[in-house]
């Protein structure tokens, strides 16, 4: 089995190892040979401090968290953040519904329309991870470059973390709620787009050309499932 390589969170080298382990317990970490600098400094921080840099779109954060751990709870993760939108979107349609039927207190936990919603996230969620590597794979075969897939993907799942937040802005809702979802949003692109350029070590553009690409086919296709679940109800109103 080949060693495993590691990256430079501030010129993106590679680097065979993050410290160097000495007797008594004493660590020293590798200093990179290109920069000058510590390979990755953040092998010493608090897990907290790593997430609020993270949090702050810090490429140094995004570097040390897609290629210096072993973090594979990516799958795990964009269940759960699916299962956010999914409730988001439950919780509105419920609220936009007002009946006072008291039966409804019953079936409150046994509407089917969360499990229909949560997979129109997880198929706009494929469409728009789907544009988005459909972009990038055009854009690296111009340039004469593979494209690592498996690794986009991943980072592309990680950096979706942000829709966490749908769940507390729901349940304190108020007058801003509307912007808040907003924010959110743009908070999850601006993840993506710096995890892509992370991985890919590109231009800003070139991640932005991607995410944009991404959310324009993702707007189009829930546009398209929108006005398709419309002709379908007028029908069945006529027969």
């Amino acid at each position: 089995m080949a060693p495993r390589l590691f990256k430079c969170i501030e010129c993106n080298e590679d680097a065979s190892e993050l410290h160097r382990d000495y007797s008594n317990g004493i660590l020293k970490i590798t200093i990179c040979s290109s920069c000058k600098k510590p390979v990755d400094k953040y092998i010493e921080y608090d897990p907290v401090i790593i997430l609020i840099d993270a949090t702050l779109c810090k490429i140094q954060a995004f570097r040390h968290i897609l290629f210096n751990t072993e973090i594979n709870i990516h799958w795990k993760l964009c269940v759960f953040c699916l299962l956010c939108e999914a409730y988001l979107r439950w919780s509105l349609l419920q609220g936009s519904q007002a009946n006072d039927d008291p039966a409804d207190i019953i079936r409150y936990t046994k509407e089917w329309e969360f499990y229909c919603l949560f997979a129109l996230a997880s198929l706009e969620l494929a469409v728009f991870c789907a544009g988005v590597l459909l972009i990038l794979w055009m854009a690296q075969c111009c340039s004469g470059s593979s494209l690592e897939l498996k690794a986009l993907l991943k980072a592309l799942l990680l950096s979706s973390y942000g829709k966490v937040l749908l769940i507390p802005a729901v349940i304190w809702e108020h007058d801003f709620s509307p912007l808040c979802f907003s924010l959110i949003r743009l908070f999850v692109l601006t993840s993506n787009s710096q995890a892509i350029r992370v991985i890919l070590n590109c231009s800003r553009r070139r991640s932005l050309l991607a995410v944009c690409g991404g959310l324009l086919l993702e707007t189009w296709v829930a546009q398209a499932l929108k006005t398709l679940q419309v002709c379908s109800q007028d029908y069945l109103s006529m027969l």
